[in-house]
């Protein structure tokens, strides 16, 4: 029976086999790797991963499609939202010594908060591999001082090192979306600076919170709302500051 794209999951089902090809270049899976695949779908991509791996992990929500991945004998199949699924708790429980290779057709509509959730498990992560919108990843990718630069770019950029590796159509998809699509590499610094993540992310929420104004009408005040007097420029906008500051002034405060 064939399957319909339900809306409210996102789903947007790659069918080109070209595009499919080099994500699986991109990506390199190895036999023995710990990989695991979010929102998998029909298995477009699944299947030539599987096929290099031996065995892959699956997450999906929609349950006619998990029933369907459940009789690929290579595929172990987590039904659950991605946002409710513990990470870390994976990596102990099934790969154990291993740090998770983690890849997926993200569903446009909550791709924020799933890389938000996978930054809270980062410490088992070894790389990601994730086709989004491409509006989303040129925010991600997004250097100082230009119109995408946000609180995405600060969020993401102080623990990934992070490229854009390849362009998708949206031809490429059936139903096709009405927007750009592209494929990001997300690989997790070695040696992340020991920063208060709460913190860091509130300062950062604060700065961004009014791009257009000079920091010292957010910032500064969240600032002297906690007694910090420290060296930092809030004759800038938050658009002008870049990462490397962020981290140097939550570390100071």
């Amino acid at each position: 029976m064939k399957h319909i794209a339900r809306k409210r999951f996102g789903q947007h089902f790659l069918t080109d086999s070209a595009i499919i090809e080099a994500i699986v270049r991109e990506i390199a899976p190895v036999p023995g790797d710990a990989m695991v695949e979010i929102g998998p779908g029909l298995a477009a991509l699944t299947q030539p991963l599987v096929e290099r791996l031996g065995q892959l992990t699956v997450v999906e929500l929609d349950r006619d499609l998990a029933a369907r991945l459940r009789a690929h004998p290579q595929l172990q199949v987590v039904e659950s939202d991605v946002l409710k699924v513990d990470f870390s708790a994976l990596a102990r429980d099934r790969f154990p010594g291993q740090r998770l290779r983690i890849v997926g057709n993200l569903p446009y509509n909550i791709s924020t908060p799933i890389l938000f959730h996978l930054l809270e498990h980062v410490e088992v992560v070894q790389d990601q591999h994730f086709m989004l919108q491409k509006e989303v990843i040129d925010r991600m990718v997004a250097s100082p001082a230009t119109a995408d630069y946000s609180r995405l770019s600060v969020m993401l950029q102080w623990r990934y090192a992070m490229e854009d590796v390849l362009f998708v159509p949206p031809e490429s998809f059936d139903p096709p979306p009405r927007v750009d699509s592209a494929v990001v590499r997300m690989v997790p610094l070695a040696n992340p600076p020991a920063i208060d993540v709460a913190r860091f992310s509130e300062m950062v929420q604060v700065a961004f919170s009014q791009r257009r104004k000079i920091l010292r009408h957010t910032l500064g005040r969240w600032l002297e709302q906690r007694g910090a007097d420290v060296p930092f420029d809030l004759q800038r906008r938050a658009e002008e500051v870049p990462v490397h500051e962020y981290v140097a002034l939550s570390l100071a405060t």
